[in-house]
Protein backbone atom coordinates (compact mmCIF):
# COMPACT_ATOMS: atom_id res chain seq x y z
CA UNK A 1 0.00 0.00 0.00
CA UNK A 2 1.71 3.49 -0.65
CA UNK A 3 2.19 6.09 1.30
CA UNK A 4 -0.20 8.27 -0.57
CA UNK A 5 -3.19 6.40 0.71
CA UNK A 6 -4.91 7.03 4.14
CA UNK A 7 -6.81 4.44 6.20
CA UNK A 8 -9.91 5.06 7.90
CA UNK A 9 -10.20 4.08 11.36
CA UNK A 10 -14.22 3.96 13.59
CA UNK A 11 -13.76 3.54 16.93
CA UNK A 12 -11.15 5.08 18.97
CA UNK A 13 -11.17 1.93 21.60
CA UNK A 14 -8.30 -0.12 22.60
CA UNK A 15 -8.61 -1.58 18.95
CA UNK A 16 -8.57 1.55 16.64
CA UNK A 17 -6.06 3.24 18.88
CA UNK A 18 -3.57 0.22 18.52
CA UNK A 19 -4.09 -0.14 14.69
CA UNK A 20 -3.16 3.70 14.38
CA UNK A 21 0.09 3.09 16.12
CA UNK A 22 0.91 -0.10 14.30
CA UNK A 23 0.21 1.85 10.54
CA UNK A 24 2.01 4.44 12.01
CA UNK A 25 4.69 2.21 12.79
CA UNK A 26 4.60 0.93 8.48
CA UNK A 27 4.31 4.49 7.52
CA UNK A 28 1.03 4.07 6.48
CA UNK A 29 -1.34 7.09 7.11
CA UNK A 30 -4.51 6.49 9.35
CA UNK A 31 -7.02 8.81 10.90
CA UNK A 32 -9.51 8.03 13.67
CA UNK A 33 -13.03 8.46 13.67
CA UNK A 34 -15.03 8.54 17.21
CA UNK A 35 -18.72 9.05 18.51
CA UNK A 36 -17.78 10.20 21.99
CA UNK A 37 -16.77 13.52 22.74
CA UNK A 38 -13.47 12.66 24.44
CA UNK A 39 -11.26 9.68 24.94
CA UNK A 40 -12.85 6.72 26.53
CA UNK A 41 -13.25 7.08 30.25
CA UNK A 42 -15.27 3.41 30.86
CA UNK A 43 -15.10 0.05 32.43
CA UNK A 44 -12.87 -1.74 34.86
CA UNK A 45 -9.70 -3.39 34.15
CA UNK A 46 -8.68 -5.74 31.54
CA UNK A 47 -6.06 -9.02 31.50
CA UNK A 48 -3.29 -8.26 29.22
CA UNK A 49 -1.58 -12.00 28.29
CA UNK A 50 2.07 -12.52 26.72
CA UNK A 51 1.00 -12.39 23.25
CA UNK A 52 -0.30 -8.95 23.27
CA UNK A 53 2.12 -7.10 25.29
CA UNK A 54 4.74 -8.23 23.04
CA UNK A 55 2.58 -5.94 20.57
CA UNK A 56 2.44 -3.47 23.30
CA UNK A 57 6.13 -3.64 23.85
CA UNK A 58 7.38 -3.47 19.86
CA UNK A 59 4.45 -0.20 19.69
CA UNK A 60 6.50 1.07 22.17
CA UNK A 61 3.36 1.03 25.09
CA UNK A 62 4.67 -1.49 27.54
CA UNK A 63 6.54 0.59 29.20
CA UNK A 64 4.98 3.45 29.45
CA UNK A 65 2.07 1.25 30.90
CA UNK A 66 4.10 -1.07 32.99
CA UNK A 67 4.23 1.46 35.95
CA UNK A 68 0.31 0.90 36.60
CA UNK A 69 -0.54 -2.68 36.02
CA UNK A 70 -1.06 -5.82 38.24
CA UNK A 71 1.70 -8.59 37.34
CA UNK A 72 0.73 -12.14 37.69
CA UNK A 73 1.15 -15.52 36.03
CA UNK A 74 -1.50 -17.58 36.95
CA UNK A 75 -5.33 -17.68 37.43
CA UNK A 76 -6.26 -19.74 40.31
CA UNK A 77 -9.44 -21.83 40.50
CA UNK A 78 -11.55 -23.25 43.67
CA UNK A 79 -14.10 -25.69 44.82
CA UNK A 80 -17.50 -24.10 46.39
CA UNK A 81 -16.00 -25.09 49.76
CA UNK A 82 -12.88 -22.95 48.65
CA UNK A 83 -10.26 -25.68 48.30
CA UNK A 84 -8.48 -25.38 45.37
CA UNK A 85 -8.23 -27.49 42.25
CA UNK A 86 -6.88 -25.84 39.14
CA UNK A 87 -4.66 -23.28 38.04
CA UNK A 88 -4.32 -21.30 34.51
CA UNK A 89 -1.18 -20.15 33.47
CA UNK A 90 -1.66 -16.40 31.95
CA UNK A 91 1.92 -15.23 31.60
CA UNK A 92 5.69 -16.09 32.49
CA UNK A 93 8.27 -13.50 32.35
CA UNK A 94 11.18 -16.37 31.94
CA UNK A 95 8.85 -18.71 29.53
CA UNK A 96 7.04 -16.26 27.50
CA UNK A 97 8.70 -12.95 28.25
CA UNK A 98 6.41 -11.26 29.87
CA UNK A 99 4.43 -11.84 33.16
CA UNK A 100 0.42 -11.17 32.71
CA UNK A 101 -1.03 -7.56 33.24
CA UNK A 102 -4.29 -6.60 35.12
CA UNK A 103 -4.16 -2.54 34.03
CA UNK A 104 -7.66 -0.33 33.94
CA UNK A 105 -8.65 -0.07 30.48
CA UNK A 106 -8.60 4.15 30.88
CA UNK A 107 -4.94 3.77 31.84
CA UNK A 108 -4.07 2.19 28.67
CA UNK A 109 -6.35 4.51 26.11
CA UNK A 110 -5.04 7.33 28.01
CA UNK A 111 -1.35 6.65 27.29
CA UNK A 112 -2.05 5.15 23.51
CA UNK A 113 -4.05 8.01 22.92
CA UNK A 114 -0.91 10.39 23.82
CA UNK A 115 0.84 8.27 22.25
CA UNK A 116 -1.36 9.27 19.17
CA UNK A 117 -1.07 13.00 19.43
CA UNK A 118 2.51 12.10 20.01
CA UNK A 119 2.27 10.93 16.36
CA UNK A 120 0.45 13.44 14.88
CA UNK A 121 -2.10 11.56 13.82
CA UNK A 122 -5.71 12.80 13.58
CA UNK A 123 -8.55 11.75 15.59
CA UNK A 124 -11.55 13.39 15.27
CA UNK A 125 -14.25 13.32 17.98
CA UNK A 126 -18.23 14.10 18.45
CA UNK A 127 -18.02 11.96 14.47
CA UNK A 128 -20.64 8.94 15.06
CA UNK A 129 -20.50 6.66 11.72
CA UNK A 130 -23.84 5.80 10.18
CA UNK A 131 -23.49 4.03 7.27
CA UNK A 132 -21.52 3.49 3.94
CA UNK A 133 -22.52 5.61 1.08
CA UNK A 134 -20.69 4.21 -1.92
CA UNK A 135 -17.62 1.82 -2.45
CA UNK A 136 -15.62 1.59 -5.63
CA UNK A 137 -12.29 -0.47 -6.45
CA UNK A 138 -9.98 2.65 -4.76
CA UNK A 139 -12.31 3.97 -2.03
CA UNK A 140 -15.34 3.88 0.27
CA UNK A 141 -17.37 6.98 1.07
CA UNK A 142 -19.75 6.91 3.94
CA UNK A 143 -21.50 9.40 6.15
CA UNK A 144 -22.03 10.94 9.88
CA UNK A 145 -24.92 11.52 11.91
CA UNK A 146 -24.39 14.98 11.53
CA UNK A 147 -24.33 14.58 7.95
CA UNK A 148 -20.81 15.19 6.81
CA UNK A 149 -19.09 12.75 4.55
CA UNK A 150 -15.61 10.90 4.25
CA UNK A 151 -13.71 9.44 1.82
CA UNK A 152 -10.73 6.88 2.23
CA UNK A 153 -8.99 4.34 0.58
CA UNK A 154 -9.96 2.14 3.24
CA UNK A 155 -12.16 1.95 5.97
CA UNK A 156 -11.72 0.20 9.35
CA UNK A 157 -14.33 -0.90 11.92
CA UNK A 158 -12.84 -0.79 15.29
CA UNK A 159 -16.01 -0.51 16.31
CA UNK A 160 -17.12 -3.23 18.96
CA UNK A 161 -19.63 -6.39 19.09
CA UNK A 162 -22.47 -3.92 18.49
CA UNK A 163 -20.54 -2.45 15.44
CA UNK A 164 -21.97 -0.25 12.61
CA UNK A 165 -19.37 -0.68 10.34
CA UNK A 166 -20.49 -4.26 10.43
CA UNK A 167 -24.16 -3.64 8.86
CA UNK A 168 -22.10 -2.63 5.69
CA UNK A 169 -21.09 -6.36 5.50
CA UNK A 170 -23.98 -7.98 7.79
CA UNK A 171 -26.95 -5.51 7.27
CA UNK A 172 -29.15 -7.96 9.31
CA UNK A 173 -26.96 -9.60 11.29
CA UNK A 174 -27.47 -8.52 15.28
CA UNK A 175 -25.41 -9.95 18.00
CA UNK A 176 -26.81 -12.76 20.43
CA UNK A 177 -27.49 -11.78 23.60
CA UNK A 178 -26.01 -14.89 25.52
CA UNK A 179 -28.22 -14.65 28.49
CA UNK A 180 -26.25 -13.40 30.78
CA UNK A 181 -24.44 -10.61 32.44
CA UNK A 182 -22.03 -9.87 34.75
CA UNK A 183 -21.52 -6.78 37.44
CA UNK A 184 -18.24 -6.05 39.09
CA UNK A 185 -17.14 -3.67 41.70
CA UNK A 186 -13.67 -2.36 43.05
CA UNK A 187 -13.08 -2.60 46.51
CA UNK A 188 -9.88 -2.32 48.76
CA UNK A 189 -7.85 -5.29 49.47
CA UNK A 190 -7.29 -5.16 52.72
CA UNK A 191 -11.18 -5.27 53.32
CA UNK A 192 -10.80 -9.40 52.01
CA UNK A 193 -8.50 -10.05 55.58
CA UNK A 194 -7.07 -12.68 52.59
CA UNK A 195 -5.64 -16.10 54.31
CA UNK A 196 -1.60 -16.55 54.27
CA UNK A 197 -1.27 -18.63 51.29
CA UNK A 198 -4.14 -17.42 49.38
CA UNK A 199 -3.67 -17.55 46.05
CA UNK A 200 -5.21 -14.54 43.63
CA UNK A 201 -7.09 -13.90 41.12
CA UNK A 202 -9.18 -16.44 41.82
CA UNK A 203 -12.49 -17.54 40.59
CA UNK A 204 -14.87 -19.88 43.27
CA UNK A 205 -16.89 -21.87 41.51
CA UNK A 206 -20.25 -22.61 42.42
CA UNK A 207 -23.15 -24.14 40.59
CA UNK A 208 -25.88 -22.76 42.10
CA UNK A 209 -25.10 -18.58 41.94
CA UNK A 210 -22.57 -18.79 39.46
CA UNK A 211 -18.38 -17.87 39.88
CA UNK A 212 -17.49 -15.75 42.19
CA UNK A 213 -14.41 -13.81 40.50
CA UNK A 214 -11.46 -12.03 42.75
CA UNK A 215 -8.87 -10.18 40.82
CA UNK A 216 -6.12 -7.65 42.30
CA UNK A 217 -5.48 -4.32 40.24
CA UNK A 218 -3.12 -1.01 40.49
CA UNK A 219 0.25 -1.87 40.82
CA UNK A 220 0.88 -2.89 44.51
CA UNK A 221 -2.26 -5.33 44.39
CA UNK A 222 -3.93 -2.99 47.20
CA UNK A 223 -7.13 -3.07 45.10
CA UNK A 224 -9.43 -5.67 43.84
CA UNK A 225 -12.23 -5.87 41.39
CA UNK A 226 -14.50 -8.27 42.59
CA UNK A 227 -17.50 -9.61 40.44
CA UNK A 228 -19.95 -12.31 39.14
CA UNK A 229 -21.88 -13.47 36.32
CA UNK A 230 -26.11 -14.98 36.35
CA UNK A 231 -28.50 -15.86 33.76
CA UNK A 232 -30.55 -12.28 32.50
CA UNK A 233 -33.51 -11.22 30.33
CA UNK A 234 -32.73 -9.77 27.33
CA UNK A 235 -33.23 -5.81 27.36
CA UNK A 236 -32.97 -3.09 24.99
CA UNK A 237 -29.75 -0.41 25.04
CA UNK A 238 -32.06 2.00 27.51
CA UNK A 239 -32.51 -0.97 29.91
CA UNK A 240 -29.31 -2.01 30.32
CA UNK A 241 -28.49 2.05 30.76
CA UNK A 242 -31.19 2.03 33.80
CA UNK A 243 -29.96 -1.55 35.38
CA UNK A 244 -26.31 -0.20 35.20
CA UNK A 245 -27.29 3.07 37.04
CA UNK A 246 -29.54 1.24 39.54
CA UNK A 247 -26.62 1.04 42.13
CA UNK A 248 -28.60 -0.12 44.57
CA UNK A 249 -29.44 -3.51 42.64
CA UNK A 250 -26.34 -4.01 41.52
CA UNK A 251 -25.11 -4.76 45.16
CA UNK A 252 -27.96 -6.49 45.88
CA UNK A 253 -27.00 -8.64 42.97
CA UNK A 254 -23.77 -9.09 43.98
CA UNK A 255 -24.38 -9.54 47.62
CA UNK A 256 -27.17 -12.68 46.21
CA UNK A 257 -27.02 -15.70 48.02
CA UNK A 258 -23.54 -14.80 49.32
CA UNK A 259 -24.13 -17.12 52.73
CA UNK A 260 -23.40 -19.58 50.31
CA UNK A 261 -20.07 -18.76 49.29
CA UNK A 262 -16.80 -18.64 51.39
CA UNK A 263 -15.89 -16.06 53.99
CA UNK A 264 -13.51 -13.98 51.75
CA UNK A 265 -16.64 -13.55 49.20
CA UNK A 266 -18.43 -12.56 52.25
CA UNK A 267 -15.82 -10.21 53.46
CA UNK A 268 -15.55 -8.82 49.75
CA UNK A 269 -18.74 -7.69 49.19
CA UNK A 270 -19.34 -6.21 52.72
CA UNK A 271 -18.75 -2.70 51.75
CA UNK A 272 -18.87 -1.54 47.85
CA UNK A 273 -19.12 1.84 46.68
CA UNK A 274 -21.23 2.25 44.67
CA UNK A 275 -18.99 4.79 42.13
CA UNK A 276 -17.38 1.72 41.55
CA UNK A 277 -19.66 -0.46 39.96
CA UNK A 278 -19.28 -1.38 36.28
CA UNK A 279 -22.57 -4.10 34.31
CA UNK A 280 -22.18 -5.38 30.74
CA UNK A 281 -24.31 -7.88 29.22
CA UNK A 282 -22.89 -10.56 27.60
CA UNK A 283 -23.16 -11.04 23.27
CA UNK A 284 -21.96 -13.22 20.88
CA UNK A 285 -21.26 -12.47 16.82
CA UNK A 286 -21.61 -16.03 14.90
CA UNK A 287 -18.60 -17.12 12.94
CA UNK A 288 -18.19 -14.87 9.87
CA UNK A 289 -17.59 -15.82 6.18
CA UNK A 290 -15.91 -11.99 5.41
CA UNK A 291 -14.89 -9.36 7.29
CA UNK A 292 -14.16 -7.27 4.35
CA UNK A 293 -16.33 -5.74 1.46
CA UNK A 294 -16.64 -6.71 -2.32
CA UNK A 295 -13.98 -4.32 -3.18
CA UNK A 296 -11.94 -5.05 0.12
CA UNK A 297 -12.38 -1.18 0.62
CA UNK A 298 -14.31 -1.89 4.51
CA UNK A 299 -13.04 -4.12 6.82
CA UNK A 300 -14.35 -5.53 10.25
CA UNK A 301 -11.93 -6.72 13.10
CA UNK A 302 -11.52 -7.26 16.91
CA UNK A 303 -15.17 -8.06 18.40
CA UNK A 304 -16.49 -6.44 15.25
CA UNK A 305 -15.65 -9.74 13.86
CA UNK A 306 -15.35 -12.67 16.49
CA UNK A 307 -16.65 -12.02 19.88
CA UNK A 308 -14.56 -14.50 21.74
CA UNK A 309 -15.83 -16.09 25.45
CA UNK A 310 -13.92 -15.10 28.36
CA UNK A 311 -12.68 -18.10 29.43
CA UNK A 312 -9.35 -17.82 28.27
CA UNK A 313 -9.13 -14.27 28.87
CA UNK A 314 -8.50 -13.62 24.79
CA UNK A 315 -11.06 -11.40 23.86
CA UNK A 316 -8.69 -8.00 23.70
CA UNK A 317 -5.64 -9.97 23.48
CA UNK A 318 -6.83 -11.35 20.23
CA UNK A 319 -8.08 -7.94 19.30
CA UNK A 320 -4.63 -6.54 19.56
CA UNK A 321 -3.25 -9.53 17.03
CA UNK A 322 -5.73 -8.48 14.97
CA UNK A 323 -4.59 -4.74 14.64
CA UNK A 324 -0.84 -5.79 14.69
CA UNK A 325 -1.52 -8.76 11.84
CA UNK A 326 -3.58 -6.73 9.79
CA UNK A 327 -0.97 -3.73 9.97
CA UNK A 328 2.02 -6.07 8.60
CA UNK A 329 -0.21 -7.69 6.08
CA UNK A 330 -0.82 -3.96 4.73
CA UNK A 331 2.83 -3.36 4.82
CA UNK A 332 4.48 -6.60 3.20
CA UNK A 333 2.05 -8.00 0.70
CA UNK A 334 4.29 -6.51 -2.24
CA UNK A 335 2.21 -7.78 -5.44
CA UNK A 336 -0.26 -9.57 -3.75
CA UNK A 337 -3.76 -7.91 -4.31
CA UNK A 338 -5.13 -5.92 -1.61
CA UNK A 339 -8.50 -8.62 -1.86
CA UNK A 340 -6.30 -11.53 -1.97
CA UNK A 341 -4.09 -10.01 1.04
CA UNK A 342 -7.34 -9.38 3.16
CA UNK A 343 -8.41 -13.01 2.58
CA UNK A 344 -5.44 -14.80 3.49
CA UNK A 345 -5.19 -12.74 6.64
CA UNK A 346 -8.64 -13.37 7.62
CA UNK A 347 -8.00 -17.43 7.28
CA UNK A 348 -5.12 -16.87 9.12
CA UNK A 349 -6.46 -15.09 11.77
CA UNK A 350 -9.55 -16.98 12.09
CA UNK A 351 -7.61 -19.65 12.38
CA UNK A 352 -5.87 -18.69 15.49
CA UNK A 353 -9.44 -17.50 16.56
CA UNK A 354 -10.54 -21.31 16.17
CA UNK A 355 -7.50 -22.32 17.98
CA UNK A 356 -8.60 -19.94 20.78
CA UNK A 357 -12.04 -21.24 20.79
CA UNK A 358 -11.04 -25.15 21.46
CA UNK A 359 -8.60 -23.75 23.98
CA UNK A 360 -11.60 -22.85 26.04
CA UNK A 361 -14.16 -25.38 25.50
CA UNK A 362 -10.84 -27.63 27.22
CA UNK A 363 -11.14 -25.34 29.87
CA UNK A 364 -14.83 -25.57 30.26
CA UNK A 365 -14.34 -28.78 29.99
CA UNK A 366 -11.91 -29.38 33.13
CA UNK A 367 -13.87 -27.19 35.16
CA UNK A 368 -17.36 -29.17 35.12
CA UNK A 369 -18.15 -31.06 37.92
CA UNK A 370 -16.74 -34.19 38.00
CA UNK A 371 -17.28 -37.60 39.91
CA UNK A 372 -14.45 -38.46 42.41
CA UNK A 373 -13.43 -40.71 41.01
CA UNK A 374 -12.19 -38.45 38.24
CA UNK A 375 -11.45 -35.08 39.66
CA UNK A 376 -7.69 -36.37 40.71
CA UNK A 377 -6.93 -37.65 37.12
CA UNK A 378 -8.37 -34.71 34.81
CA UNK A 379 -7.82 -31.66 36.57
CA UNK A 380 -4.56 -29.81 37.46
CA UNK A 381 -1.18 -29.57 34.94
CA UNK A 382 -0.81 -26.52 32.84
CA UNK A 383 -2.04 -26.77 29.09
CA UNK A 384 0.55 -25.69 26.37
CA UNK A 385 0.42 -22.38 26.15
CA UNK A 386 3.60 -21.41 23.88
CA UNK A 387 1.94 -21.35 20.80
CA UNK A 388 -0.49 -18.78 22.39
CA UNK A 389 1.90 -16.84 24.10
CA UNK A 390 4.69 -16.41 22.33
CA UNK A 391 4.00 -16.51 18.56
CA UNK A 392 6.49 -15.03 16.29
CA UNK A 393 3.65 -12.76 14.13
CA UNK A 394 6.20 -11.35 11.67
CA UNK A 395 7.30 -14.84 10.59
CA UNK A 396 3.72 -15.66 10.69
CA UNK A 397 2.24 -13.22 8.60
CA UNK A 398 5.05 -13.92 6.20
CA UNK A 399 4.26 -17.49 6.03
CA UNK A 400 0.82 -16.64 5.30
CA UNK A 401 1.65 -14.25 2.35
CA UNK A 402 4.00 -16.68 1.03
CA UNK A 403 1.89 -19.98 1.21
CA UNK A 404 -0.74 -18.02 0.24
CA UNK A 405 -3.02 -20.09 2.78
CA UNK A 406 -6.42 -21.74 1.08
Amino acid sequence: MSSTENIAIIGAGLSGLTLALALYQHGIPCTIYEARDAPLNIGGAVMLSPNALRILDILGVYERIRPEGYDFDHLHFRTPSDEPFDTYEFGDSKKYGYSGMRIYRHVLITELSAMIKEANIPINYQKKFQRVVSETTTDVTWVFDDGTTATATCLIGADGIHSRVRKYLYPELEPRFMNAMGVTAAVPTSQLQIPEGYQLPVTIMNKLHGAFVIAPQLKDGSEVLIGRQKRAAQLDREGWNQLMNDKEWCVDFLRDGINDFPAIVQRAVSDISPSNINLWPFYMVPKLDKWSSEHSRVIILGDAAHAIPPTAGQGINQAFEDVYTYALTLAKRGDTSLERALKIWQQGRQERVDKVLELNAQIDKRRMPKASDQEESEAGGDFDLEWLYKPELEAIVEKWLGEGLE
